[in-house]
């Protein structure tokens, strides 16, 4: 499963500048807010979420919720997600991927989700 987000960054630094760190924590953990160097990674993170959620086909809400998407960062820096355990059981999900782009005013996330293949096959 795919799930692609565009976000323009200047929406986001509007947000900061009215709410700052308040308005982070509406969808980032504490320690996710330690990660955000800018705006612009405010905004990549917000595009990963979304991405996310997308993939999973239900959007961010009663299902899935900003929390359940936790991102991190490898070793040399690279972006990398942890779905909560409820998530992972209800939508079978095996191993994830993400790729992040910043291009002038613009945040593009793009996440992969791989699922538990199905034993069973529907005959019609």
């Amino acid at each position: 499963m795919i799930g692609i987000d565009l976000i323009k960054t200047s929406r986001m630094n509007g947000f900061l500048e009215r709410f700052g760190e308040k308005a982070l924590l509406k969808f980032l953990s504490k320690e996710e807010v330690s990660l955000v160097k800018n705006y612009k990674t405010a905004s990549g993170f917000w595009a990963v979420k979304e991405a996310c959620a997308k993939a999973l086909g239900v959007g961010i809400g009663s299902e899935c919720s900003f929390y359940d998407i936790v991102i991190s960062k490898t070793i040399k820096g690279a972006p990398q997600i942890t779905l909560s355990q409820k998530i992972v059981d209800n939508f079978n999900i095996v191993d994830t991927s993400v790729s992040v782009t910043h291009d002038g005013e613009y945040a593009i996330a793009v996440v992969a989700l791989e699922v538990k293949k199905s034993t069973t096959t529907n005959k019609i």
